[in-house]
């Protein structure tokens, strides 16, 4: 069986532009899969400029790759038939980071809702939309009474969010691809916006792509973790073994620079918070993080370390064995 989305040694680029500059390495030949027959929860993780969301954009079709490709059920994105892009296009869901964005301030939300039932065909009248709509946003903690009718403007971020969760629901999708969609609300809506996206996973079978930067989040709901930094996966694997025994010493530094609860205890940023390495948008050979690491040898400079296969926890590093013990 085909895993239900797969990426496969994508490669994507950036820049250029008028001046003929050169061009940014977003993503180097990343693979990802996941699986048809169990849903889910894959957190993408790594700073800003990882190359997380430009994954989660390639795997929506958005991006478009210069080498490798992305496939949905077994069949390329770009070789898909009209009518299996439309299966693709209601059954692959997203729910981006800023829930203002997505909504146009002239219109009240329930345009937001109605707008996939009727671009799917998916309600055979206004009766039988309204009260799906009605219980998409029960499903996800939302009184229909105080929310439909109203303008963006008139929601909390976190009504906002909660309300495009309900809208991706409403087309019953397999996967929601859902990129930093906490990041922007209120430390007290994080919770339950989390806890509706997995429920969405136990209660009605849809797998999850997570992205964030924070890997508190991801430990609290991912099946596995998958680690990114400057275009390339350093670490994956379940989500216990990343973030309990991390093998990689980008993936150790991110871990240090959670903050710890006791006031008295300093944050452990100095190695999570260096300036990033350029290797990957200047085409240098080496491991990308070696600048960073202070466990670098020669070899690292010399050479990219491959992604181990083999087990369940990969990574790309030369002293895995080591990090291991």
């Amino acid at each position: 069986m085909p895993p239900l989305i797969e990426a496969r040694a994508l490669r994507i680029e950036f820049g250029g532009g008028l001046g003929g500059g050169p061009r940014r390495r977003a993503l180097d030949g990343v693979s990802l899969a996941v699986p048809e027959d169990v849903a889910t929860t894959t957190a993408l993780v790594g700073e800003s400029g990882s190359g997380k969301t430009t994954l989660a954009r390639a795997l929506l079709g958005l991006v478009a790759p210069r080498a490798g490709d992305v496939a949905y059920r077994g069949v390329d994105l770009g070789a898909m038939t009209r009518d299996r892009k439309r299966a693709y296009r209601r059954e692959v869901q997203a729910i981006f980071q800023d829930p203002f964005d997505v909504y146009n301030p002239f219109y009240r939300v329930d345009r937001a809702l109605q707008a996939p039932l009727r671009a799917f065909g998916l309600a055979g009248s206004r009766d039988e939309a309204a009260a799906r709509i009605e219980a998409a946003l029960e499903t996800v903690g939302l009184r229909p009474g105080e929310t439909l009718g109203r303008y963006p403007h008139q929601l909390s971020g976190g009504q906002r969010q909660r309300v495009m969760i309900a809208r991706a629901l409403l087309l019953a999708p397999r996967l929601i691809l859902a990129d930093e969609p906490v990041s922007m609300v209120d430390a007290s809506l994080r919770a339950t916006i989390l806890e509706t996206l997995h429920r969405l996973k136990t209660d009605r079978g849809i797998a999850l792509v997570y992205v964030t930067h924070d890997l508190a989040t991801a430990y609290q709901i991912a099946d596995r973790v998958v680690v990114l930094y400057a275009g390339r996966i350093v670490e994956a694997g379940p989500a216990e073994a990343v973030i309990k025994a991390p093998r990689h010493p980008y993936t150790s530094a991110l871990i240090a620079a959670i903050p710890e609860p006791d006031p008295l205890k300093p944050w452990g940023i100095e190695a999570a918070s260096a300036a990033p390495s350029t290797a990957i948008a200047t085409g240098t050979g080496g491991c990308a993080y070696a600048a960073r690491c202070p466990y670098a040898m020669p070899q690292c400079r010399a050479a990219v370390p491959a992604l181990t296969t083999g087990t369940d926890h990969s990574v790309a590093c030369f002293r895995h064995d080591e990090a291991a013990r």
